[in-house]
């Protein structure tokens, strides 16, 4: 029987097709946003990344081209199973959940006007904010060994949300301009403590 306060180990996905299985189901329970469904199944209920090594692979995820949930799906496919591993994570975030867009988006030509609908799609952004801010709190406590530290790391995120939610800068200039001055703190901070 596991103590109280027992770390579960860490595993790896057994094949191909359970990482296939895992992406579909995580992008089907993930309606407006994947990112809090993709760290409680990755991290807690998979066991295939850490809390730190999850927020490693979103913030590079999250820096590359593309949405940010698929750039994660083909790293975690890739790190286990290479390139079958990659196009099977892929397959897995997109293809259902592909068909199922294609069948509202045709429902919704018909339906667009009603008022329910549009009542409806406003309720889902509000659930997909919340899981947002409820993932970002779940990962706080990662931020403690970030070579910025706590206040900083806390500092470049509300820099980040005024410029883009308040000033509403372009996004690339805020990644690019707060994120190369992070980076250059962060490298300062590493030597530092070399």
């Amino acid at each position: 029987m596991p103590e109280p306060g027992d770390v579960p180990a860490m595993r790896e996905p057994a094949s191909c097709t359970e990482l296939f299985v895992v992406f579909t189901r995580l992008a089907l329970q993930g309606f407006g946003g994947v990112l809090a469904v993709a760290q409680r199944e990755l991290v807690e209920r998979q066991r295939w990344l850490s809390p730190p090594h999850f927020l490693e692979l979103l913030s590079t995820a999250q820096v590359l081209p593309g949405p940010n949930v698929v750039n994660l799906a083909l790293m975690i496919g890739d790190r286990f199973f290479g390139l079958r591993g990659a196009l099977s994570a892929l397959g897995g975030i997109l293809l259902v959940p592909l068909v199922i867009v294609l069948a509202a988006a045709a429902l919704y030509a018909q339906y667009a006007h009603h008022p329910l609908v549009n009542q409806a799609l406003r309720g889902m952004g509000a659930v997909a904010a919340g899981l947002i801010i409820a993932t970002a709190i779940k990962l706080l406590p990662t931020i403690k060994g970030n070579p910025l530290g706590r206040f900083g790391s806390l500092l470049v995120g509300a820099l980040t949300f005024g410029l883009v939610a308040v000033l509403r800068l372009p996004l690339w200039w805020v990644v690019f301009g707060l994120g190369s001055l992070a980076v250059a703190l962060a490298w300062r901070n590493l030597k530092r403590s070399r």
